[in-house]
């Protein structure tokens, strides 16, 4: 079957060695220093409130948004995360969540937005979330790794190529499915594109975003562990350490940690959705 020859990798190796690193490595160096910033107040800041006051906050927030049985669940998984002395470990991850989701939605949704509304950037789109979304996730780990070393900067990179496409294919669905007989009323009674979008659309759509934003936060926490294979603080640490040292306990500690704060996270979101 060896019929030609591609030299897709010498290319590729060519490119980045040749052109990127040397002429862009002061830029990749500029986000790097922004976001390690961002991502150190975020964890500092999770860190420094005390485990107690944020337990109870989480608790109120699964009370008040998806009721008593998950409010329960939250008191008993804060308190599981406690015992097992995980606690900072899983605000590191967190914080990398909040990251990585928030850098999502701001990218995320606009896109959606202007695909919903315009068919050549759809088409453009598309493809290329389907490949964000089917690419290996070890194969982008590597210019992740490449262009920012190791730590939190690449895992919250990595993460955000691996979580974003829900975020833009359910607001664009969110946008296509408002009926078509409210925004001819709309258009009716003379709003603008912009009124109809931020006035109409967008609240119309506002529960299958948040189900995208939803999807965002499951699939960044799913990367936890494999962030920390290019050193990602957090669980995923604490569950690559018991499986190179073999130990399944603490493999199995932080693993329930971490799908604790997968249902925590998972409900809460759900029940904001719903809200709107």
């Amino acid at each position: 079957m060896n019929y030609f020859h591609f030299p897709l990798e010498e290319w590729t190796n060519n490119f980045v060695n040749g052109w990127l690193l040397p002429e862009m490595s002061g830029f990749f160096d500029s986000i790097s220093v922004a976001l390690s910033s961002f991502i150190d107040g975020v964890t500092n800041l999770l860190i420094a409130i005390p485990a107690e006051i944020f337990a109870i906050i989480l608790i109120l927030l699964a009370w008040k948004l998806a009721g008593k049985g998950i409010a329960l669940f939250t008191l008993v998984g804060c308190l599981y995360i406690g015992s097992v002395e995980l606690w900072t470990e899983t605000m590191q991850t967190v914080a990398i969540v909040i990251v990585s989701t928030i850098i999502s939605v701001i990218i995320g949704v606009p896109v959606g937005i202007i695909s919903a509304k315009n068919k050549v950037v759809d088409q453009i789109v598309r493809p290329v979330l389907d490949f964000m979304q089917t690419l290996p996730i070890f194969v982008y780990l590597i210019p992740a790794i490449l262009l920012f070393g190791l730590g939190g900067v690449p895992a919250v990179i990595a993460t955000f190529v691996f979580a974003t496409p829900p975020a833009v294919r359910m607001t664009r669905l969110g946008i296509n499915q408002v009926p078509e007989e409210v925004v001819e009323a709309s258009r009716a009674f003379g709003s603008t594109p912009w009124q109809l979008l931020l006035k109409v659309q967008l609240p119309l759509a506002v529960p299958t975003i948040m189900a995208g934003v939803n999807q965002t936060i499951m699939l960044a926490l799913s990367m936890a562990v494999v962030a920390s294979m290019i050193g990602a603080p957090g669980l995923g640490s604490a569950v690559l350490a018991g499986i190179s040292t073999v130990n399944v306990g603490l493999g199995l500690t932080a693993g329930l940690a971490i799908v604790v704060i997968a249902i925590i996270l998972d409900r809460i979101t759900q029940g904001l959705g719903q809200k709107f």
